[in-house]
């Protein structure tokens, strides 16, 4: 194709429509969901946290945001507890 700057390749265009639909590799694009290896708390802590940002529609969330959730929980700081 002739352009203005000279000739110009087709683009090939990787999304076509004979691509395999039953593909099983990685999907870059994707967070993997570790929750399914994790221990039970976790996982709790992980769903309270995904119900919060839903409920306040917030894709992300600060600390304190994240101790309010742990705190609703039961969530408790032993007292003489050092980090």
């Amino acid at each position: 194709m002739a352009t203005l700057f000279g000739t110009q390749e087709a683009i090939n265009d990787r999304r076509s429509e004979n691509r395999s639909e039953d593909y099983s590799g990685p999907n870059r694009r994707q967070f993997g969901d570790s929750r399914d290896n994790t221990r039970p708390e976790v996982a709790q802590l992980a769903d309270a946290v995904d119900q919060y940002k839903l409920r306040n529609r917030r894709r992300f969330i600060t600390y304190e945001e994240l101790y309010d959730v742990m705190y609703e929980l039961g969530y408790r700081q032993s007292q003489g507890t050092e980090l």
